[in-house]
């Protein structure tokens, strides 16, 4: 994620006649304690007839000194510094015990180093009162220095405004705080004087200030320069021991980082001036100018690509659009991208649970913008998700339904409650809406009955609770069970919970002339033994707990049930318009008073309906629960009656319940929960152009809603969000799935997939592997090759490559037992087909193969990147079918495949196939998923030979069972990491590498000099993670051995945990702090010393390509 700047600083005196020049004194050179990269500097002085010295001053700053033997008319000095702008953390740093907390005294020997920066210049009285006023302000403050400084220096930043001054000089403290204005070296000097006044030793910073302009701006605070700045600029640094010297910039009310470039620093600011100097009395100007350049920017999450590649992509996305509309493909792309919170990094709702405190609210913000965004007059459904064991309660699930043909589904906004609202209502309330309802469908109010929870439940379960335990005192750390207890109480049990209205469509779409018609419903009486409905015990809407098997017994044949319509059914081509439900009191259906009230026993109450709505109130808020609709049209009238009671009442409420059925001429999306994520359910698109605009909205809206789509490791490494970034390739509707249609589509591209193993693991998660969620088909698993081979023979025989199936149900029956997860799970793997064409349900045949094994790209740019591969590979196998043989690679998969280089390898073959079919991609367009999945670590040279690490793939392991709080769970072993190594230049026969003292078993790449291999070592010591006695394997030092006189020419070294021993207590928050830990692990030295004797080894047979540490060496 580097950037590389070129900062060019020229300083020219004319003078109006020759004049002679003292010597000068420059200080314009990057100081030796600089913590950004330089890597060249340049100065360059006219006159040329000059002479030059460099030297270090008594600050140990370095300074030119010139000499100009003769007079001059100018005088110019030109600087040119390329630093590298990687990030810097700057509280990368550790205390002394003595010092961590504020105040502290330095030890006699330090005190006495330190004597010019301790000298405190006359306290004025508005200095003495703006220390007295901190002094005031600070207590109770924590006192830890760290704390101290960056409340110190954000309080003065406050106090003193930044204006730009040409005066030369510096202003006493007295004049900055009586103005409250000044500039960086004012503001600089006053912070030195704070500190110096506080005890601590402080000196005044001189030096370069380089912004670069962000990628994108921030949600909240200074969004920085509009373009890339640098200037001239003043700063303080204060000494802490154990820490040594660190930067304070009161301008910004920042620490010094990677765009501080220290010049000089000394005692006072007149020993920092860049350029020391006179002349002979003349007339002179000055010119002075500075610019900053980016001369190199490796891809980053960021800004992964510059604005020609883009284009390119663009251009090259709608040439794949009109080859897929010439072919007639009709595909659509979806998927289920996943977010993370910006603001909590810790929480375990963002870790492993799957439910928490803020993702609900998170989850309803952004279903809210994206509802504005996508479908303005949509219906926003809150509905209750699945339900996986182990979770004490079901999830929520989030959706917006909207008509394609534009006409409005919910027409007034303002009718849909706000979730941070208490309306106040009450269940009389409850009871108005339902019987407002009921009169606008032609029902009879009467049918609608109050529910009350079961109050012999809850007083049981009262009975349960500690006696010193006061179930009205709600405390959120309590289980649900008790606080929902409590809730009840708290409320009454003997209050109506709400009103159930039985209900049904009377007429069937499916019978002749049923549609366009004005949509009757029936209802009835529900006869209970207990008088009174009592509500099944629960958290979840009532509508879920309805007490149906108390209804009247019926016989099996006489329940009508409400079965979901095949989605490869026939529908018509659009949707009548809503209609107005008109109040009509007193007067009801006929057929709804001839329903019985009482059966004989054994006969059947055929008549009973077993659906029905419920109007409750929750948190003083009403809620509708849509009862089950095989037909659109049907949920679609009862929503615009719903609609019209709600205007009537000036009642906002929320729809819950059932969402509409799967029909093709509604589109939508949905917001749910998953462990660690929020997981946005997208509705497809049709054509690239369409795919573009939904994916940046989409990204924009959820950045919007404070949710972001990067998460990272303690150690820096980038996870992506953990949920997966799951793309789905269908139709518009199941019949016009192009995986159906054509099941040799999906042939080539599994058969492709598992021949470039590459494209699995370039856009994978951490979680990869046999055991993971979305494994390869051949992982550990070289027997479902063969009877994948077998599958494909069949299907050959019974499909002609490129030419329309009339079996499309026969791709599930081949694929559904291979594509699967060792436990035979067919929605967790790499190609999930459960939703392609399964018999199990109607959901289940909607003609969709979802990619799973994608993680989701920090960028929407970068997302439809990996789009417009799959969009290229589909247009390509459609006109061509893929018929190569699988190949065996064996254990190759977690050996050479887990290197970047050969998986860069393999994906550039894939570029050469799709340029060879008219299709232009270019390798450098995935060049930041490399960058994203393979950060580099660093690199050095010795003797012109490059040693780079980077970041490799590591499987994980699902281990056995272990006993966990009463129940049993799995650990998932993440202890093991891998590198990288990765030489150019090298001469085989004279140099080796080692790892450790071990020779690192370097394979030729074909690129003369150039060498991979991998190292795999304990990252650290679970005590569930396999061989648990194994030691952490810190630190990694690679040394460049030269066989012929026995020594390392060279080397670095990797720390696998901080050198200094940090261990972090909370992940990086954004890339720049993970890319800063990541650069914290690695020196660009530390060979080892000495005479070095290499004992060669025996390469393991099963990973040729790998070092592992763990395992004890094998003589050769």
């Amino acid at each position: 994620m580097s950037i590389r700047v070129a900062l060019n600083h020229k300083t020219h005196y004319h003078f109006d006649r020759r004049v002679s020049l003292s010597p000068h004194e420059v200080r314009l050179r990057p100081a030796p304690h600089c913590r950004t990269r330089i890597q060249s500097y340049s100065l360059r002085v006219r006159p040329a007839n000059h002479f030059i010295n460099w030297q270090q001053d008594p600050y140990g700053n370095y300074v030119a000194r010139l000499v100009f033997p003769e007079p001059a008319t100018e005088l110019e000095v030109v600087v040119d510094v390329v630093a590298d702008m990687t990030v810097i953390n700057p509280f990368d740093f550790f205390v002394e015990p003595s010092a961590e907390r504020f105040p502290f005294a330095y030890s006699p020997q330090l005190t006495k180093e330190l004597v010019p920066f301790l000298e405190v210049e006359p306290c004025g009285p508005l200095l003495a009162a703006w220390v007295e006023r901190f002094k005031d302000a600070d207590r109770g403050e924590s006192n830890f220095i760290n704390d101290f400084l960056v409340r110190l220096n954000q309080r003065l930043q406050k106090d003193i405004n930044y204006i730009v001054r040409l005066e030369p000089g510096v202003q006493t403290c007295e004049q900055t705080l009586q103005s409250r204005q000044g500039s960086c070296r004012d503001s600089g000097w006053l912070l030195v004087q704070l500190l110096r006044n506080f005890g601590l030793a402080a000196r005044f910073a001189s030096g370069y200030l380089i912004q670069l302009t962000a990628d994108m701006k921030p949600l909240e605070g200074p969004a920085g320069p509009k373009q890339d700045f640098t200037d001239l600029h003043a700063w303080a640094e204060v000494y802490i021991p154990g820490a040594g010297w660190i930067g304070l910039d009161p301008t910004s009310g920042l620490l010094a980082g990677e765009g501080h470039i220290p010049l000089a620093c000394t005692a006072s600011p007149s020993s920092a001036a860049p350029v020391i100097g006179r002349t002979d009395v003349c007339e002179s100007e000055l010119d002075v100018s500075m610019s900053v350049t980016r001369i190199h920017e490796d891809p980053r999450v960021t800004k992964p690509y510059t604005d020609e590649q883009w284009g390119a992509i663009e251009q090259l996305g709608r040439q794949v659009d009109a080859d897929l509309q010439a072919g007639d493909v009709r595909l659509t792309m979806g998927g289920e991208p996943t977010f993370v919170s910006i603001d909590d990094m810790e929480g375990a709702e963002w870790n492993t649970d799957a439910l928490g405190p803020a993702k609900r609210t998170l989850a309803g913000d952004v279903l809210t913008r994206l509802k504005d965004r996508f479908a303005p007059g949509g219906l926003l459904h809150y509905g209750q998700g699945k339900w996986y064991p182990g979770e004490s309660l079901p999830r929520w699930a989030l959706g917006c339904y909207w008509r394609l043909d534009g006409e409005p589904v919910w027409h007034d906004p303002g009718l849909v409650a706000d979730e941070a609202v208490s309306y106040g209502y009450s269940a009389e309330h409850a009871q108005k809406f339902v019987t407002r309802l009921a009169e606008r469908l032609n029902l009879n109010p009467a049918f609608a009955i109050p529910a009350y929870e079961d109050v012999w439940h809850y007083l049981t379960e009262e009975q349960k609770l500690p006696v010193n335990m006061d179930p009205l005192q709600q405390d959120l750390k309590d289980p649900e069970q008790r606080r929902t207890l409590a809730r009840l109480l708290d409320r009454g049990l003997g209050e109506v919970a709400g009103y159930v209205l039985p209900l049904r469509a009377a007429a069937s779409p499916a019978l002749p002339c049923s549609w366009p018609y004005k949509s009757q419903w029936i209802s009835g009486p529900w006869p209970l033994k207990r008088g009174r409905l009592y509500l099944l015990p629960g958290d979840s809407p009532m509508g879920y707990r309805l007490p149906l098997t108390a209804l009247p017994w019926a016989a099996p044949e006489d329940v009508e049930i409400e079965l979901e319509r095949d989605p490869l059914e026939g529908r018509k081509s659009s949707l009548e318009p809503a209609r107005s439900h008109t109040r009509n009191q007193g007067a009801t259906d006929q057929r709804q008073q001839s329903i019985p009230t009482a059966w004989a026993v054994g006969e059947s109450a055929r008549a009973v309906l077993r659906t029905a709505l419920c109007v409750e109130v929750r948190q003083g808020r009403l809620h509708v629960f849509m009862p089950p609709q095989s037909y659109l049209e049907d949920y679609l009238d009862l929503v615009g009656a719903v609609e019209q009671t709600a205007a009537e009442l000036h009642s906002p409420l929320w729809v819950e319940g059932y969402p509409p059925a799967y029909d093709p001429r509604m589109q939508s999306f949905k917001v749910t929960p998953d462990p660690g994520v929020i997981e946005v359910n997208i509705h497809p698109a049709k054509t690239w152009n369409e795919l573009v605009s939904t994916t940046h909205i989409l990204y924009e809206e959820a950045r919007q809603s404070r949710l972001g789509t990067e998460k990272f490791m303690l150690d820096g490494r980038h996870t992506g969000t953990g949920g997966g970034n799951h793309v789905t390739l269908g139709g518009l509707t199941p019949a016009d799935s192009p995986m159906l249609r054509r099941p040799d589509l999906l042939r080539s591209l599994t058969t492709y997939w598992l021949n470039h193993p590459g494209l699995s693991y370039l856009f994978s998660g951490m979680f990869v592997g046999p055991t993971s969620q979305a494994p390869r088909v051949d992982e550990a698993r070289h027997d479902y090759l063969y009877e994948l081979e077998i599958a494909f023979q069949h299907m050959a025989a019974k499909q002609v490559a490129g030419q329309d199936t009339p079996t499309p149900w026969l791709v599930d029956r081949l694929l559904r037992h291979l594509f699967v997860d060792l436990t035979g799970n067919t929605h967790r793997a790499e190609f999930s087909i459960d939703k392609l064409y399964s018999p199990d349900s109607a959901m289940g045949r909607l003609g969709l193969v979802e990619f799973r094994a994608f993680e989701m790209p920090p960028h929407p740019r970068m997302s439809l990147s990996q789009m417009l591969l799959l969009r290229a590979l589909v247009a390509k196998f459609w006109n061509q079918p893929y018929q190569a043989q699988v190949v065996r690679w064996g254990t190759e998969l977690h050996d050479r495949f887990m290197l970047p280089h050969f998986v860069a390898q393999d994906v550039k073959d894939v570029m050469w196939d799709l340029q060879a079919g008219g299709y232009p991609f270019r390798g450098e367009w995935f060049a930041p998923f490399l960058e994203f999945r393979f950060p580099r670590y660093g690199s050095v040279v010795a003797d012109g030979i490059e040693l780079e690490l980077r970041q490799a793939i590591e499987p994980w392991h699902v281990l056995g069972e272990e006993a966990v709080a009463g129940a049993t769970a799995r650990y998932v072993d993440s202890s093991v990491e891998r590198v990288q190594v990765k030489v150019n230049g090298m001469t085989d026969t004279r140099h080796v590498v080692t790892c450790n003292g071990r020779p690192v078993p370097l394979h030729p790449t074909g690129t003369r000099g150039e060498f991979v291999a991998g190292v795999r070592y304990k990252a650290w010591q679970p005590p569930s993670g396999l061989h648990p006695t194994i030691p952490v394997q810190s630190p990694l030092v690679f040394d460049l051995v030269d066989s012929w006189t026995g020594r390392a020419i060279g080397g670095c070294t990797y720390h696998v945990v901080h050198p200094g021993g940090r261990s972090s207590p909370s992940f990086p928050v954004n890339a720049n702090a993970a890319e800063a830990r990541r650069m914290a692990r690695f020196w660009d030295y530390g060979h080892t010393p000495g005479p070095m004797t290499v004992r060669p080894e025996e390469r393991n047979r099963d990973f040729p390509f790998t070092l592992d540490l763990r395992r004890r060496p094998e003589s050769s």
